[in-house]
């Protein structure tokens, strides 16, 4: 593991010149974690209870970790590294429960570990890390035919990250579909889901959090919530971009991947049978479960953040179609050749990753932390902010703020969904005396010249993740804009 950690860190030490979040979201949740272990509750603003983490089981990890060792940088990176570390060690022991042999598991391991997008995850203070190894144990516990724990390890990984509900439902029918065995998955994913859902539907009005709320573009869960799109964009334009996509990540994440899984899935029914076979065509559905249930970005987007938890269950499933049977006689050495090359190929593509994510904590250590920091310094303590981008500028500065798209503001939703012109309708109403916003997000808002007046700009020269090159502190002149 330290492998890619060194590269990582080498890399962000290069470009960005000191370590960081390489996302403003991580920040958000590294708030919310903070004010959970202050006694504020699951509050953004402190005081008022919002559902506003997709992840809500990371959160509630990193307030534990804030509440034993104090919120900061430090500590959701060392968490982070932890969960990846074991997310490795339960994919290796699921190999093995699986019947794949001990130097095969070996390498599945390293290989996941070597995995550009899981570094990135155990450094990035996001989810990923997290549904990953609760992925990971789902596997294990179904490969020792541990009904509970098939379970409780699969809802929980619908905790971590939304997309892990796919791999459940493929764990419920793996196995001949008894009566008991539907009552167990059914009870106890409610039984861990029913606290989150309850508590979205009273802070939200919906069952799921303001992040999908706000962000969800169509769907099924897009139409409940009443948005109509065309029908061939929601059954076949966006599914075939999501496929492409998912094969483009899958080789960025390792050249051979794509191609390696086609034969693995086949050999993966011949040598496990129905009990993984049918688990591991979640690798086949993930893309078209995301484009036709909730779709915002496709699988790749941000790294691969909604992607992740999947890549235990792709090196298990290469793992079992390789490594379940003694290799003939005299092919032990060629076998021991192709996993050199694997390996050799991972660790070369770890580093144009690291370089991605040196210059994503650039980007958010330049424009959100140094706008948090400003914020801090300059703006009155008690006046609230209306931002587009709420992480770093809420955790640095602490300040009270509106977010304009509505991830834990939720009354704006309604508004945003009538475009810009709704936006400024609900700046209108609610007042706030200084906003801080992207001009390109929003440019009818940002021309009011007469009642915006600038204060502060930041731009960066290289922009790589943030949502436009500038961001622009504003004080509202008057509400009339």
């Amino acid at each position: 593991m330290l492998v890619p950690l060194a590269i990582f860190t080498l890399r962000e030490r290069q470009i960005a010149g000191a370590p960081g979040f390489p996302l403003d979201d991580s920040w958000i949740h590294l708030h919310f974690a903070r004010n959970l272990a202050e006694g504020a509750g699951f509050s953004f603003n402190p005081g008022t209870p919002v559902a506003g983490s997709t992840a809500p089981l990371w959160t509630l990890l990193l307030a534990a970790g804030a509440l034993a060792a104090g919120s900061s940088l430090a500590m959701a990176k060392a968490l982070g590294v932890g969960v990846t570390a074991a997310a490795a060690l339960v994919t290796r022991r699921a190999a093995l429960a699986w019947g794949v042999r001990p130097e095969v598991a070996l390498v599945a391991a390293i290989a996941l570990l070597w995995t550009g997008a899981l570094a990135w995850g155990a450094l990035s203070g996001m989810e990923v890390s997290l549904a990953a190894l609760l992925t990971a144990g789902a596997l294990l516990a179904h490969a020792r035919d541990h009904t509970l724990g098939t379970a409780a390890c699969a809802a929980l990984a619908v905790l971590a990250r939304p997309e892990a509900f796919l791999v459940l439902v493929f764990l419920v029918v793996a196995r001949p579909l008894t009566v008991r065995r539907l009552a167990m998955f059914v009870v106890v994913t409610i039984v861990f889901l029913a606290p989150a859902v309850l508590f979205s539907l009273a802070t939200v009005g919906a069952p799921y959090p303001g992040t999908a709320a706000a962000k969800v573009e169509g769907g099924l869960v897009g139409w409940l919530g009443g948005i109509n799109e065309p029908a061939t964009l929601t059954w076949v334009r966006r599914p075939l971009a999501f496929c492409r996509e998912w094969i483009v990540w899958l080789a960025s994440t390792h050249w051979l991947l794509p191609v390696a899984l086609c034969p693995a899935l086949v050999l993966v029914w011949l040598r496990a049978g129905r009990a993984l076979g049918l688990v591991a065509v979640a690798l086949l559905a993930h893309p078209l479960g995301m484009a036709l249930l909730a779709p915002y970005r496709g699988p790749a987007f941000q790294e691969g953040r909604y992607s992740i938890h999947l890549l235990p269950l792709a090196m298990l499933t290469l793992a079992v179609a390789v490594g379940t049977r003694p290799p003939p006689e005299g092919r032990g050495r060629v076998r021991a050749l192709v996993a050199a090359v694997w390996l050799a190929i991972a660790a070369i593509t770890l580093f144009p990753a690291a370089t991605r994510y040196g210059w994503a904590v650039q980007n958010i250590n330049a424009m959100q932390v140094h706008l948090g920091r400003w914020v801090d310094a300059h703006l009155p303590k008690t006046a609230p902010i209306a931002v587009n981008d709420i992480g770093a500028i809420a955790y640095f500065s602490r300040r009270e703020v509106i977010d304009l798209m509505g991830l834990v503001t939720p009354e704006i939703i309604p508004y945003r969904r009538q475009g810009e012109g709704g936006v400024i309708r609900y700046v209108t109403q609610v007042c706030p005396p200084y906003l801080i916003i992207f001009p390109a997000w929003f440019p009818q808002l940002a021309s009011r010249t007469d009642t915006l007046q600038p204060m502060y700009r930041v731009r960066l020269e290289r922009n790589e993740v943030a949502g436009a090159a500038e961001m622009v502190v504003y004080r509202l002149l008057r509400c009339a804009v």
